[in-house]
């Protein structure tokens, strides 16, 4: 099937799975069809009936990115299936700006995770949520301006990260190569190009890095730490998808050794 009539069947599917009650509709009477009609959705999407159900047909036609935003919000589609329908329409996916609500159950499964340290990042590594341990670890983000508020951003740009890190240079050279092939996903994200442009801008160590051209992909590994309260603390990091906010990534480090947790413990009871 073309992505066009992979749209067609789409929105059809969607449309039959709702019923009139689920979008405020009078429900009652029979239906020859299940779900909501045509017209149905066209007017609660603010577009004519025939242009919509030209779409359903997989007719030649181009929905523009706000009538896709009505068609999704119209059809109750979840973040996933959202930018699905973006995608099968030809237009980039939702920016990580619009994308940036953490659930809050996500937030208080951060907040639980002290004394481990741990944060979420969007899909050009904007932090989203963090916690006490996370704070006192590496920095309270909330007191930075926005767009300083980047796990990339402050690795190559704060003196006080930098110092922290013990083998900073192959810490460094790791993540720009994750990085790039985030990039590369997110090429057409105009806040990716521009931390970028940013990056090799102010940084000469990422500027030789990001020449490179090196690409790599996200293991676990271990980081080393020395925070200038407690001393050197060692830390295995794992990085989870965050179900139902897509791009969304939840990085959690957990200490190597007892000694390293009880510095942990120091550090969250001390901020």
């Amino acid at each position: 099937m073309s992505s066009r009539d992979e749209l067609a069947a789409f929105l059809r599917f969607r449309r039959e799975r709702l019923t009139p009650e689920d979008v405020g509709l009078p429900g009652g009477g029979r239906r020859r069809t299940p779900g909501l009609r045509r017209e149905e959705v066209a007017t609660l999407a603010g577009v004519s009936t025939t242009w919509y159900t030209w779409l359903e047909q997989a007719r030649d036609v181009t929905p523009s990115r706000q009538v896709l935003d009505a068609l999704a919000r119209t059809l109750q589609l979840s973040p996933a299936e959202h930018d699905y329908l973006f995608t099968l329409a030809g237009q980039p996916a939702t920016p990580a700006a619009e994308k940036a609500d953490v659930h809050p159950t996500m937030r208080a499964f951060v907040d639980s995770l002290d004394p481990q340290p741990a944060y979420i990042a969007n899909e050009t590594w904007d932090v989203l949520a963090y916690n006490r341990a996370q704070a006192a670890l590496v920095a309270e983000y909330h007191e930075l301006p926005p767009e300083q508020r980047n796990v990339i951003w402050l690795m190559f740009n704060s003196p006080e990260i930098r110092a922290r890190i013990v083998d900073w240079e192959a810490d460094a050279r790791s993540m720009v190569a994750k990085f790039r092939a985030a990039a590369a996903e997110q090429a057409g994200n105009p806040r990716m190009r521009a931390l970028t442009d940013d990056l090799v801008k102010r940084s000469p160590e990422f500027r030789d890095l990001w020449a490179g051209h090196d690409v790599r992909g996200h293991d676990p590994a271990r980081k080393r730490v020395d925070h200038p309260a407690v001393g050197l603390i060692e830390l295995d990091y794992v990085k989870l998808e965050c179900v139902g906010r897509p791009g969304q990534i939840l990085t959690a480090h957990l200490p190597a050794d007892a000694e390293s947790a009880a510095k942990l413990r120091a550090l969250v009871d001390a901020s």
